[in-house]
């Protein structure tokens, strides 16, 4: 069983690597829609990774249990040991994924950020920003 639930995080895992590479290619020619659209279904993995980690370390809990006194490498097959592994290496390749996509996602919020604030200049009122009184975002020449 443990090697099924493995065998599961792993594939959630690979799936969330390749969406958030779908992620960073859309963000790079600014096509947003896809990466909005697949968000839920980035939801949904994690949540199943979440849900299969639970499982494994009840099942990682439940073989130290049975069998006190024994190391838990020697517990596990080579199979779930591989697995593991893996396992490492993907949550790696998550991380590395995400902090790529963070990196553009902070740029391109600072950008637009940046534009709005050019064409409604803002005030703090307390902790609050407010449009200045004097913003105008139409401003006619004559």
């Amino acid at each position: 069983m443990l090697s099924y639930h493995l065998q599961g995080a792993l594939g959630d895992l690979r799936d969330l690597v390749k969406i958030t590479e779908s992620d960073v290619e859309d963000i790079k020619v600014a096509n947003h829609n896809p990466q909005f659209e697949r968000l839920k279904i980035k939801e949904e993995k994690l949540k199943s990774f979440e849900s299969k980690k639970a499982m494994i370390d009840h099942e990682i809990s439940s073989l130290v249990s049975l069998n006190p006194g024994v190391e838990l490498p020697k517990l596990l097959n080579e199979e779930q040991h591989t697995y593991l592994s893996e396992l490492k290496v993907e949550l790696s390749n998550l991380r590395e994924v995400n902090r790529r996509y963070a990196r553009m996602v902070l740029a391109v919020s600072n950008l637009y950020n940046t534009f709005l604030e050019r064409l409604v200049p803002t005030e703090m009122q307390g902790y609050n920003k407010v449009a200045s009184k004097e913003s105008s975002i139409l401003q006619v020449r004559v």
